[in-house]
């Protein structure tokens, strides 16, 4: 009887200590909503979320089952998000606004968005849990179709006008979603059982004239009428994404926020960036993923980019996470640099946005330390601590210091928030076929990319930074890439920075090796499977390490890369290679130097690469 009683003492006690993690559990269905009852969820969620605001520590929880989001309702308001266009206000169709501790549970449930909207934004939050739920729409902002035959000219389309509602105008493929329409601009092309983007297409088809027509219901020939494409169109069997719309709202958007968690989510489809991450602290992911639907036939998933990390601090921790389909990079963390317009005193400058996707933002606050950059060598000249930030406009702002900025800054240098900065760390994740890269990673705290699966169609590791195009700034410090497998399509297309499989490559106009942009760099301990000759191409990095490495033979694809060394360097110093292991025939034994010498680069106990050449 005594061992009853403790037992059920201990139950209730494991249920007690249960509850108080928890908090108050506060149901969807307390305000009416029910599970597949299709009715807009918006005004309903809204109420719920206010009772979670009132009683900080609660968990919102979903029954199980299919919950649907339209505009109405929806909350109406100006962010500018980066990478992404200016297209405000945004529709959120569920926002957490200054709210803490407080965890949303689907439950299982499948949210289903209706025409351009942002399903989740957390704006000026802490300690939200965001778990256990699918993202979809039914009307998706992308389409698909099948290759039924091509000839030089053109090709024939079958599009399930169910999915992806159509109309011909003005000689013109034009999508009609909830809401909206807009036109094809571009084609990937996906090979049918592999799902994997074809060999060596990767962009070819992206043309802004183009011919439409109307084979009959559900079937379109698209021919280009100025012969540009002539023998590049996908052959019979193709799956094509036919990309349209704009990237204007983010699936989920954390906006200065503190804490943020996601586990066991999908995201099947969003309007532009997958997971966008913007002057926040410690956010992670566990279980997350952006991959296609399936059941529904579908080969894309985001419109975008699936993990997109602008300006955050602390920790970022991605494990366990896959992307696939994506029309662009799975993971991408970097800052934004801008460009000095006018040194207005010793302490003041004028400054401005240079991409059209970067406008608005609030760019730096008070106390946040800022470098400034020689824009030719990327160069940091020296730093400064910011007084004030005022916007003069979406494009330009007034940067005020505590001390007089370096003589030598003056227009057309750039500047770069260095506070902003964090630390990463991507293990056990999976990089699918998707447009463009796999993971691009620029910010200089520590970074460990460890034990994961690549399977990009370009390159699968980038590492850039610029003050002159895509203005992302981050020169990494400290970044370790080990036991991760590189497969055989990873880098089987070329898109803008694709060198090789991993490549290094910031934007300096004049890359000098006494100025490295990069440093320590260490490639060890991974497995890549080279159909192709550059496996690692680095430009302007001090102290990079490619040792113990197994380079395995794989004969899926034909050699195309117009690079044929396997490793290429260029303006770098303190090199080492070492001990790689080789398994079959593989490609790209020689070396290049590039603005360098010999002495900057050992070989240690090397038997495959060949002694540098130039």
């Amino acid at each position: 009887m005594k061992n009853v009683f403790n037992l059920s003492f201990y139950f209730l006690l494991c249920v007690a200590q249960a509850v108080f993690a928890e908090g108050t559990i506060i149901s969807v269905q307390d305000f009416g909503l029910q599970p597949d009852s299709r009715i807009n969820a918006v005004p309903y969620v809204q109420k719920a979320l206010k009772a979670c605001s009132e009683q900080p520590g609660s968990t919102l929880v979903f029954p199980k089952g299919r919950y649907d989001f339209w505009a109405d309702h929806a909350v109406e308001r100006e962010y500018f998000e980066t990478n992404t266009y200016d297209n405000n206000p945004k529709i959120l169709a569920v926002l957490l606004d200054q709210m803490k501790d407080v965890v949303i549970d689907g439950n299982g449930s499948l949210f289903v968005m209706h025409g351009r909207m942002q399903p989740f934004t957390l704006d000026h939050c802490e300690n939200i849990t965001l778990r256990n739920f699918t993202v979809d729409w039914d009307i998706p902002l992308t389409a698909q179709g099948v290759v039924l035959q091509q000839d030089d000219d053109g090709m024939e389309v079958k599009i399930d006008s169910c999915q992806y509602p159509y109309i011909i105008e003005n000689n013109r493929l034009v999508f009609v979603c909830e809401g909206s329409k807009s036109e094809c601009w571009s084609i990937m092309q996906f090979e049918p059982d592999t799902r994997f983007v074809c060999y060596n297409t990767g962009d070819n088809i992206g043309w802004t004239r183009y011919y439409a027509e109307s084979i009959r219901p559900g079937v379109v020939r698209l021919s280009d009428p100025k012969g540009n494409l002539k023998g590049k169109f996908p052959k019979a069997g193709t799956l094509v994404v036919l990309r349209h719309s704009d990237r204007d709202h983010a699936g989920i958007f954390v906006y200065h926020s503190k804490n943020t968690r996601m586990e066991h989510i999908t995201l099947h489809h969003t309007c532009g960036l997958g997971i966008l991450s913007q002057y926040s602290t410690n956010v992670a992911f566990e279980d997350v993923h952006i991959v296609p639907n399936e059941a529904k036939g579908r080969i894309f998933s985001g419109h975008d980019d699936g993990f997109h990390f602008m300006g955050c601090s602390g920790l970022l921790k991605i494990e366990n996470c896959s992307w696939a389909g994506l029309m662009d990079d799975p993971i991408n963390i970097h800052g934004t640099c801008s460009r000095v317009i006018e040194k207005l005193s010793p302490t003041t400058l004028k400054c401005r946005f240079m991409q059209d996707m970067s406008v608005g933002m609030e760019w730096g606050r008070s106390g946040e330390l800022v470098g400034f950059i020689e824009n030719n060598t990327m160069c940091t000249v020296g730093t400064g601590t910011l007084v004030s930030f005022k916007a003069l406009d979406k494009s330009d702002f007034i940067l005020e210091f505590s001390e007089p900025v370096p003589d030598v800054v003056v227009a057309g240098y750039a500047v770069e928030n260095l506070t902003c900065t964090a630390d990463a760390e991507i293990r056990y994740n999976y990089f699918g076929s998707c447009r463009a890269r796999g993971l691009l990673v620029s910010t200089p705290g520590r970074v460990v990319i460890e034990d994961n699966v690549f399977e990009s169609s370009g390159s699968a590791i980038l590492i850039a930074g610029d003050a002159n195009a895509w203005y992302e700034s981050g020169a990494v410090k400290d970044v370790t890439i080990r036991n991760n497998e590189f497969r055989y399509p990873c880098n089987s297309s070329v898109y803008q920075f694709c060198e090789a499989v991993i490549s290094i490559v910031p934007e300096i106009p004049s890359p000098d090796v006494r100025y490295p942009y990069h440093r320590n760099i260490r490639i060890e301990n991974n497995t890549f499977h080279l159909f192709d000759y550059p496996t690692l191409f680095a430009r302007s990095v001090d102290g990079l390490t490619f040792m113990q490495n197994k380079l395995v033979r794989d004969n899926t694809y034909q050699p195309y890369h117009y690079r044929k060394e396997g490793i290429t360097l260029e303006a770098c110093r303190n090199v080492r290679i070492g001990k790689n292991m080789v398994e079959g025939d593989v490609l790209g034994r020689k070396i290049k130097l590039e603005n360098m010498s010999r002495r900057d680069v050992k070989l240690v106990g090397e038997s495959f690469f060949e002694r540098p050449s130039f």
